[in-house]
Order: structure tokens, then C-alpha cells, then sequence
């Protein structure tokens, strides 16, 4: 029976897609053969040497740590796209609350309680609060994959234009992306562009502080800034002088911070952009599905730190193996098998970055010595049996 060991709440229809009969699945689990989280730090949790999988009900994986999985080839899942129409409603969300003062406009009629006509003081006094209309703006999305492309969309439908600007835009992400979205070669066109400018990368070393005082100083004077990707992405302290020099009209953001208390230019969001039951729902089973996938066939579909790979089953046991990528190392695994009389049916291997991954299909079951003499391979990190 493999062991699933949960953090967090876990949507209940994730859960269920585990068998009764062929997973235990639970937060009290002491010798997991995987973990299921969305938001648990495990950075400074040990990982049990029985973990071959971990799955994150969500984009991000900062919470986990990469290196140390890859060192230990344990597979690292997300789930992309899960949870994009929840984040592209509340981008939505947000571009409206910052061309109108729909939130001052609330707090204003918050202030009239026991008034006797707070219709009429509401007629005198809502021009305090108007704002701009988005169709005929322009909106600049960087990062046009699965949330970044329906936000797009979302905006074309609003009336707006569109300009996109993604250097790892892949094939797959092109073939979604409608055909009216103005694609930007570089960032520097693009920040000079847009009237709003909405973030949907990932927080890697190279998007770090991306929005910095260099490139707020590019943009449009009085562009909005949406940030419901990673707080990191954006430079708080430039966002603050670029908000006090007018330059910038408004920052909305999903990522609270102390810097920003008291402004009125800025609406901060608790990290709302997940947080709707559907997007909890889907991330779950996704998850949990590729989960399973793994355990069961040793397949991989989104993964940030191995590459996908899948083998429909052609034989009576399936071994996997990790390895780092260098040369020679999947001839002397099909050396020990063919010393040890085991006869390959079907085979596929996959490299990504300095990992790469194998499937091998054999005729027959074969025993733990098997496994043992893979294992001996150099450079091999870690062999499965299924």
C-alpha cells in the first residue's frame, strides 16, 4: 500500500481520487512515499528517504526545496493552470478597482451611516470617485502562459488592446494565444506601451525584481501595475518612490506588505488569487492524479524539476531510474540488464538540465538484485521497481 502524507487543507475531491484499497492517505503519516501540500514550508522539514514524489496543489514551489529533491530524485509536481480562471477573475478584479475608485467610493458611503439622505449626498458627491473606462487601453501582459493567455483574452473581450510579452513562450502557449495579442520582442517595448501592466511569471532568478526603478522609469506615466504572481517580481521599495513622484498611478497587488500601509494609491489583496473553491478543487485533483500516475507507472507530467515523460505499460515490470545527464550511463544500465538475462520490450529517457529520467518495460519480474545492480550504476540517484 503506497503512503501519502497530506499538509494543509487538501480539497476533499482530490482525496478521493486515492483508492482505499491501494493508498493511505492522511496528515499523521510518518513514512510517507509522498507528500501532498499547498502552502507547507518544507524547507526546513527533513525529507523521509521513503519520498519519491511531491505534489503541489498549485503554480508556485517556493515553499519547496528543489535542490534537495533533484539531489535525491524526488520528483517535484505542480499543477499549472489548475487555478488559472480564479487568478484571471481577480487580475480582472483588480483593473477595475484601479481605473475607478470603486474602493474609496464604499468607503465614502461606509461614513454616511444615520444620515437622512445619503442618496442625495452620494449625487453631490460621487465625482470624487470617478475614473476611466479599460476598452481602449492597452494592457501589457508579461508571461503569456496559461493564466497570462486567459487574462488576455479576458481583456480583448473588455474591449481593450493587448500587447504580450513572454521570452519562454512555449509552442503549446503560442497555439492558446489569440492572434489579436500584439507579441513585444523585448521588455523595454513593452513598458512603454501599456496604460496597465499585469505580472504572470514565475519567481526564478531571473524575474526577480524584473519591475524594478529601471523599469518603472520605462513605463507610460500613470500606468497601473498588477502583480497576482510573486511578491519578489516586483521591487516595493522603487514601487513606493515611483507612486510618490506620480509617476506611476496605482500598484494592486496580491502580496501585502508593510511598506504599503496607509497608501491609497495601492490595493493589497490578502493572496486571494487561488482562493475559490473550484481553483482548490482542481489543483487537488490534478495533483492527485499525477500523483498516482507516478507511483503506479512511474510516468511524470508537470514537473519543475524532471522532465515529462509517459510509457503506455508493454511488460510484466517497469523499472525507472534517475541519473545525472551525463553520457554513457543508460548503455550500462542496459549492460547490467543484459547481464542479468532481463529482456527489454520498450523503453523511453528524457533529459532536463542536469537530470534525466528513464522508463524501461521488461518481459518478465524480475528480483531485487535487479534493482541493486542499477542502483550500483555511477551516477545513477535513485531506481524504482513497478
Amino acid at each position: 500500500m503506497q503512503k501519502v502524507k497530506t499538509y494543509n487543507k487538501i480539497s476533499v475531491k482530490g482525496l478521493d481520487r486515492f483508492s482505499r484499497e491501494s493508498y493511505e492517505v492522511g496528515g499523521d503519516i510518518s513514512t510517507p512515499d509522498a507528500v501532498m501540500l499547498r502552502s507547507q514550508n518544507l524547507h526546513d522539514e527533513p525529507l523521509h528517504e521513503n519520498v519519491k514524489a511531491i505534489a503541489r496543489c498549485g503554480a508556485g514551489v517556493n515553499n519547496i526545496p528543489l535542490e534537495v529533491c533533484s539531489s535525491k530524485g524526488v520528483v517535484v509536481f505542480n499543477t499549472p493552470g489548475a487555478n488559472a480562471n480564479a487568478v484571471k477573475e481577480l487580475v480582472l478584479t483588480g483593473l477595475l478597482l484601479s481605473c475607478r475608485d470603486i474602493k474609496g467610493g464604499m468607503e465614502f458611503v461606509s461614513e454616511l451611516s444615520g444620515q437622512s439622505d445619503i442618496g442625495k449626498t452620494c449625487e453631490s458627491e460621487k465625482k470624487r470617485f470617478a475614473g476611466v473606462e479599460l476598452k481602449g487601453r492597452t494592457l501589457g501582459v508579461i508571461g503569456l502562459g496559461a493564466i497570462g493567455s486567459m487574462v488576455a483574452d479576458a481583456a480583448l473581450a473588455l474591449g481593450m488592446n493587448v500587447a504580450g510579452y513572454d521570452p519562454a513562450l512555449s509552442v503549446d502557449a503560442a497555439w492558446r494565444l489569440s492572434n489579436k495579442v500584439q507579441r513585444m520582442e523585448n521588455l523595454a517595448s513593452l513598458l512603454g506601451h501599456c496604460d496597465f501592466l499585469t505580472l504572470h511569471v514565475p519567481a526564478i532568478d531571473a524575474t526577480k525584481g524584473l519591475i524594478n526603478a529601471d523599469a518603472m522609469s520605462q513605463m507610460k506615466e500613470g500606468a497601473v501595475v498588477l502583480n497576482f504572481a510573486r511578491e519578489a517580481i516586483v521591487d516595493n521599495e522603487a514601487m513606493v518612490k515611483a507612486l510618490e513622484e506620480k509617476r506611476l498611478k496605482a500598484y494592486v497587488t496580491d502580496f501585502p506588505n508593510e511598506i504599503f500601509m496607509g497608501r491609497k494609491d495601492v490595493i493589497q489583496i490578502p493572496h486571494l488569487g487561488a482562493s475559490t473553491a473550484e481553483a482548490e478543487e482542481n489543483c487537488a485533483i490534478m495533483a492527485a492524479d499525477q500523483l498516482m500516475d507516478f507511483l503506479e507507472n512511474g510516468n511524470i507530467v508537470n514537473s519543475v524539476n524532471f522532465p515529462s515523460l509517459s510509457l503506455t505499460r508493454d511488460g510484466a515490470a517497469r523499472i525507472t531510474f534517475s541519473n545525472e545527464n551525463v553520457s554513457g550511463v543508460l548503455g550500462q544500465v542496459l549492460s547490467v540488464l543484459a547481464e542479468k538475462k532481463v529482456n527489454v520490450v520498450d523503453m523511453s529517457n528524457k533529459s532536463r538540465g542536469e537530470m534525466a529520467y528513464n522508463i524501461i518495460d521488461v518481459d518478465a519480474e524480475v528480483d531485487a538484485s535487479v534493482v541493486e545492480a542499477v542502483e550500483s550504476v555511477e551516477h545513477v540517484n535513485s531506481v524504482r521497481l513497478i
